[in-house]
């Protein structure tokens, strides 16, 4: 059973440190962007 946390634990702190460096290099603006072009195009403006 103690593995079994300590697996989680590991898959919790690897998702956070993904989290973190995404964040860091920018990717949320790049998503939004991405995302608003997609819904610009699909209401027919862009």
């Amino acid at each position: 059973m103690k593995a079994w946390r300590t697996a989680g634990f590991l898959l919790a702190l690897l998702c956070l440190a993904s989290f973190v460096i995404g964040y860091a290099l920018g990717d949320p603006s790049t998503v939004f962007r991405k995302a608003a072009t997609v819904c610009l195009e699909c209401i027919g403006v862009g």
